[in-house]
């Protein structure tokens, strides 16, 4: 490779021309001036070049001009980025529009970003959606890092979603599983088809449960229900949606025109004047228990109460508790969709279906109150199912952005500051090296194996690792094992025959929600009538 040291002779040879030389003599200054202007100018343009074809960049698939890769995401984006990193490798650089972006979808990478590197990998960019929903990034998801970020986090953890605090909410979940097993029971009796809308039952389940604890209430009847249900309904799709102005700013301008700015400043608008009036009745409601029983106080109470106390170093505000709602709602409510994949993996594999009703049912016997959390712990069979649920269909299958502060070598590979970096985990939990036929669904594949949730196995990571790790683990968890559990011990069921097949399509979108809703019918067990 020619070296920048060697280019001087040659550029003084190039400006040593013999017209130049006449030239100087009549006109000294000026030529002079002119010889230093060009030398100067051809270096720096050297240097650049050189010193720009030396970084070693991680594959690329080839560009369009302005729009970079966009185009290559389609309506699943996990999907796409899995297919790239097949023909480009499991490190790759993509560019959406002007910004760099990182794809990590091997578990030795996502190591390196979400572990060994993880401080200066753990900042988050400015995505105009969270800005407009999440209230200027005050929340804990969108935050960029900081002591803003490490307070209000410190604050998630100890106060929201300890285990003392989701132990505390046990009567809660339980008394939302009996009300819709008593539905389900109800509709299976008197449908002359014994038809059930599962999607629509777990969607209810966890929204009405999310409520109560975040709220101290549920939006689910009336039309007040119907009006909530469908807010948050699109306040989810936005928030999972791609703002083209983050990528391209020059076409900012679209958002205006086709709608998308009006729609989140409208739902933003929505869910504010929601919130408020909530947090408002809290703090005049003598029942609301701000500063009396503990054990009985929803999230708004908990905020109000360390809001009063001055419990963290800096005075929390109104909008930092409805940001820290918001995200509550964020988190939680796709929680539902996890059910719904487990039942419609076990309504395609009967014989896993009935293997995990021997369980359930050989363990509470033919106890007719519904399952509790204490009956789960020996429920080692319901634990796999729902943990191979989780690695073919994660909440997220790919992780919120991260954007790299400083300059770092991954895998021999140069990637320079202010990269994004995107973590495909569900191009990971299906690679071959670790799960043999990754795309089957295996149950069996965990039990016994020791993987957790909790971050640590980098080829499993359905609540990601790190310091950005979703801290709601035990909160989702518990209640789709306590779902999971009561509907296959209570009831027995198959696919209607007018079902030609199960659809397992996902919805368009960055989440991993059926496209259609699972349906299914349910015949009362015998030894377990509700």
């Amino acid at each position: 490779m020619l070296k920048l040291d060697n280019l001087l002779p040659i550029m003084q040879e190039l400006i040593n021309i013999e017209s130049f030389s006449s030239l100087l003599h009549q006109c000294p200054n000026f030529f002079f001036t002119l010889r230093l202007v060009l030398l100067v100018s051809l270096i720096i343009i050297l240097y650049k070049y050189f010193s720009t074809t030396s970084i070693n960049s991680p594959p690329s698939p080839p560009k369009l001009p302005i729009i970079g890769n966009l185009h290559q995401l389609g309506l699943r984006p996990y999907r796409s980025l899995h297919a790239l990193s097949r023909c480009h490798g499991p490190l790759m650089l993509l560019h959406f529009g002007s910004v760099p972006v990182l794809i990590v979808s091997c578990a030795e990478t996502a190591r390196e970003v979400l572990k060994t590197h993880d401080l200066i990998f753990c900042n988050r960019p400015k995505i105009t959606v969270f800005g407009k929903l999440l209230y200027n990034y005050k929340d804990v998801s969108a935050a960029p890092y900081g002591e803003y970020w490490r307070q209000v986090k410190s604050l998630t953890v100890l106060h929201l979603l300890n285990n003392e605090r989701v132990r505390s909410f046990r009567s809660v979940r339980e008394e939302e599983i009996q009300l819709m097993i008593n539905d389900i029971n109800k509709q299976s009796l008197s449908s002359s088809s014994k038809e059930v809308n599962l999607s629509k039952m777990f969607m209810t389940l966890t929204n009405d449960v999310i409520s109560r604890v975040a709220l101290g209430r549920k939006y689910s009847d009336g039309e007040d229900g119907r009006m909530f249900k469908e807010l948050v309904g699109e306040f989810m799709e936005l928030l999972g949606s791609i703002y083209i102005g983050d990528y391209i700013p020059s076409l900012a301008w679209l958002s205006r025109v086709n709608g998308m700015d009006a729609r989140l400043d409208k739902v933003a608008k929505k869910f504010d004047d929601f919130l408020e009036k909530v947090v408002q009745d809290h703090v005049v409601d003598h029942s609301s228990n701000v500063g009396g029983n503990k054990d009985q106080r929803d999230f708004v109470d908990v905020l109000l109460w360390i809001q009063k106390e001055n419990l963290i170093s800096f005075p929390i505000k109104t909008v930092t508790i409805k940001a820290l709602i918001m995200d509550v709602f964020a988190a939680g409510t796709d929680t539902y969709s996890v059910i719904v994949w487990a039942m419609s993996e076990l309504l395609r594999h009967p014989m896993m279906m009935k293997k995990l009703q021997n369980e359930v049912r050989g363990i509470v016997g033919n106890r007719k109150e519904i399952i509790t959390e204490d009956d789960l712990v020996e429920m080692h069979y319901l634990k796999a199912v729902i943990k191979e649920t989780l690695r073919l269909y994660p909440i997220l299958p790919i992780l919120i952005p991260r954007i790299l502060t400083q300059d770092v070598k991954i895998n021999g590979y140069d990637i320079k500051a202010n990269t994004q970096v995107i973590v495909n985990l569900w191009g990971i939990a299906r690679d071959p090296n670790y799960y043999g036929k990754p795309d089957e669904f295996e149950p069996e594949r965990f039990v016994n194996s020791g993987i957790n949730y909790k971050g640590n196995d980098f080829h499993y990571l359905p609540y990601g690792s790190g310091r950005r790790s979703c801290p709601a683990i035990q909160f989702t968890t518990v209640i789709i094992e306590l779902a999971l559990a009561n509907v296959v011990q209570k009831f027995d069921w198959k696919l209607p025959t007018s079902a030609g097949g199960l659809d397992m399509t996902e919805s368009k979108g960055l989440t991993m929600r059926k496209k259609s809703p699972l349906t299914a019918i349910a015949v009362p067990h015998r030894s377990s009538a509700c």
